[in-house]
């Protein structure tokens, strides 16, 4: 009876792609078949954020190149518009984007991307996970908060849903989605890789056979739940996906980001109630050989930048309904350090990308990058609380106005960043 009570509470079930290549199991299908799958929803906006996992490096990214306090201190990294080869792309004679973000640029120049700058968490660990776990949490001094922010941002919406209102293109569930509020944990949409976190039976459940998880759900399917999680298996077309074809002319980068996006942008089309959807990028954390205009932090770069352009393109009509968001748990040292990279710093740099949109702005309180006007003497201090970036993208393209749950004991103001 316990693991059948968790089964049912849950809002997804452990499906699992191991030994389903010829499709789904029988009594999975018969189960999916039992009642008529009902979208009684209302469409709404869609909004994706993209988790940068190592600390992105900000100030490379998008340099305040004309302080020349940062030429001094990066004399190897430091990057102009002025140089020939691999210069930055100028944005508005103080800050330039990267070169490797050449698939963006446009967007910055349409006023569509908006860069905010100097943002960061008030929490002022340096712990990569201590710190990932608090922007999820959305209580950057609260390690107890048992839910994500992004799961608290499904329970304001108001509105009835399908199991694929909230959607991490991830092998497991991201802190972000933790809580109440159902969500599902999708490696791979053509196998069906779908993993339940977030409900403290988990673990029996996924040591349960899936005939013995039928049997304790089959009876009529009655429970809201456990009918969700089949139908999920039911809204999925397996030929449509495996017969994707992303709009003429676009080809996602062959990379772990790229799969997600296109999956992402997959239900997008499909129509089937996505509303918040979440991806992860790794390998920013860059101690050392860093490099400028080549090198592992350019490559990292330029799989982000075109990743995100190809998916964009292949929206195509649907980008008038999305919002992407990118974010990352803190950024670099201002100073390079002696192998030629960069350490564990503070605040680093965030993109928003839509329609919705104030772009063609870096929106900053960055002032000096003299050592007296740093952070302990090596760091960006944080000038724009993470959250007042969250709130103002959830609160506008969401229809989200709780900030007292949304972020509990934040008392700051939305950034204005968005349209009206």
């Amino acid at each position: 009876m316990t693991n059948r009570r968790a089964f049912m509470k849950s809002g997804a079930m452990a499906l699992f792609a191991t030994g389903f290549a010829g499709g789904l199991p029988s009594f999975l299908a018969r189960a999916a078949d039992s009642h008529k799958l009902s979208v009684n929803y209302k469409k709404g906006k869609i909004l994706v954020c993209l988790f940068q996992r190592g600390a992105m490096d900000g100030l490379m990214t998008v340099a305040p190149y004309a302080d020349m306090q940062f030429k001094a201190a990066r004399p190897n990294l430091y990057m102009s518009p002025a140089v020939t080869e691999g210069k930055l792309f100028d944005l508005d004679g103080r800050f330039g984007l990267h070169p490797a973000l050449d698939q963006l640029f446009p967007y910055f120049t349409e006023k569509r991307m908006a860069i905010v700058h100097g943002v960061g968490s008030p929490n002022n660990t340096r712990s990569h996970f201590d710190a990932q776990d608090y922007m999820e949490s959305g209580t950057p001094f609260n390690k107890g908060t048992a839910s994500g922010w992004l799961n608290r941002a499904v329970g304001l919406m108001g509105h009835d849903a399908t199991p694929f209102r909230a959607v991490s293109m991830t092998s497991a569930m991201p802190r972000s989605f933790y809580g109440d509020n159902e969500s599902l944990s999708i490696s791979n949409l053509q196998d069906f890789a779908i993993q339940m976190r977030g409900n403290p039976m988990a673990a029996n459940l996924a040591a349960k056979s899936f005939e013995e998880l039928y049997d304790q759900t089959s009876n009529g399917l009655l429970n809201r739940a456990g009918k969700e999680s089949f139908d999920a298996i039911k809204m999925l077309n397996v030929n449509t996906i495996k017969n994707y074809k992303p709009a003429e002319g676009i080809v996602y980068p062959a990379s772990p980001l790229g799969n997600s996006l296109k999956q992402i942008a997959i239900l997008i089309k499909m129509n089937v109630g996505l509303e918040v959807a979440f991806a992860e990028s790794g390998g920013w954390d860059t101690h050392f050989n860093q490099g400028t205009a080549n090198g592992a932090f350019a490559r990292n770069l330029k799989d982000f930048g075109d990743c995100i352009a190809a998916f964009w393109k292949d929206l195509g009509a649907y980008q008038d309904d999305v919002t992407l968001m990118t974010m990352t748990e803190f950024g670099r040292t201002v100073h390079q350090n002696g192998t030629g990279g960069t350490d564990h710093g503070r605040a680093s740099c965030l993109f928003v990308l839509g329609n919705d949109v104030q772009g063609g702005t870096v929106y900053n309180n960055i002032q000096s990058l003299a050592k007296d006007a740093l952070e302990d003497g090596r760091d960006l201090p944080v000038t724009t609380d993470f959250r007042s970036v969250f709130s103002a993208v959830a609160n506008t393209h969401l229809k989200i106005n709780n900030n007292n749950v949304l972020f509990p004991t934040w008392n700051g103001t939305p950034l204005k960043l968005m349209k009206a």
